[in-house]
């Protein structure tokens, strides 16, 4: 009897594991497609009621073992040089496992 109640809560347990991830994805497609900021947020907060949290790191130096480089902005400043200029896409990690890498934008020394 154990082995089938056992058995029993194991699935129960990876069914709710895959619907919540289900839904985690469901809600970081519908952040990318919010054009409202109150909707934004309110996704923003239920995420990480949960543990989901939004990665946005503007101002950080680049990793590409961390993030995605969608584009490059000059700069004049070699103290930016590699440093992300702006996030054009959220990156998403549950915990301490991401989710997505957020794309960004680099600067990149203007050569002269």
């Amino acid at each position: 009897m154990t082995a089938v109640t056992s058995d029993v809560v194991t699935d129960q347990l990876d069914r709710a594991l895959t619907e919540r991830a289900t839904l985690i994805q469901l809600c970081m497609y519908a952040m990318d497609r919010a054009r409202s900021a109150g909707v934004v947020e309110r996704l923003s907060e239920g995420l990480s009621g949960i543990g989901v949290s939004a990665l946005r790191p503007d101002g950080t130096r680049f990793d590409p073992a961390h993030h995605e480089a969608g584009g490059i902005t000059p700069t004049d400043d070699p103290a930016l040089d590699g440093v992300i200029a702006e996030t054009e896409v959220l990156g998403f990690a549950d915990r301490d496992r991401v989710l997505r890498a957020p794309v960004v934008t680099v600067y990149q020394l203007r050569q002269q």
